[in-house]
């Protein structure tokens, strides 16, 4: 029996948003990061097998335009942090800093990076290298948009600590828009990103 997690992509809306479907192989029990826009489409892509759960990785409208249709279509739990769940549709559980979200016989753990918004998750896949599912908090060539120096710090020290710190070299990002990377071809560039300021 195969096993650990099929990751497929689907690009959606006006804004290029990446959903995610994570299905487990051994199972067949999956679950979709951002439920962005276009529910026709993302309904298409998580057929047959359907979802046990939503995550939402943050509170921007673009990311969960078409969440409350998946829902009901689906039945689908709705899961966010509790910091950004009050301005996301249908939320039916929280996500905390140091969760295990089980999927099937596989296994994410929820990061907090606070800065792009208050709420922001990613989702960290330990196995096959290492697969971080970084919502707008880290893309290819720095962090996500802030709008104030402490917030940009904040998301700052939560990317070093928690994302750059402890996670290989190896492991895959993949963003809420746009193209994947690596931690190991972001990492040099932190400095740059310091100096910056964005």
């Amino acid at each position: 029996m195969t096993t650990g997690l099929e990751i497929t992509s689907l690009s959606v809306g006006p804004m290029d948003n990446n959903a995610y479907l994570l299905r487990d192989r051994a199972t067949g029990e999956a679950v979709l990061i951002d439920a962005a826009n276009e529910a026709p489409r993302l309904l298409q892509f998580i057929e047959p097998g359907g979802i046990r759960a939503v995550v939402t990785t943050h509170r921007h409208p673009d990311h969960w335009i078409a969440l409350e249709e998946v829902l009901a279509a689906t039945g689908a739990e709705s899961l966010a942090h509790p910091a950004d769940a009050p301005e996301i549709p249908a939320v039916t559980a929280h996500l905390h800093e140091g969760d295990t979200l089980q999927v099937g016989a596989s296994a994410l753990s929820v990061i907090h990076l606070v800065g792009h918004t208050p709420g922001s998750i990613a989702l960290y896949y330990a196995q096959e290298g290492g697969h971080l599912f970084s919502g707008d908090s880290l893309f290819p060539g720095g962090p996500g948009k802030t709008t104030n120096p402490a917030d940009f710090n904040s998301l700052m020290d939560d990317l070093e600590a928690k994302v750059f710190g402890p996670l290989p070299d190896s492991t895959t990002i993949h963003p809420g828009h746009g193209k994947d990377s690596t931690l190991g071809a972001e990492r040099p560039s932190i400095p740059q990103w310091r100096a910056r300021g964005w």
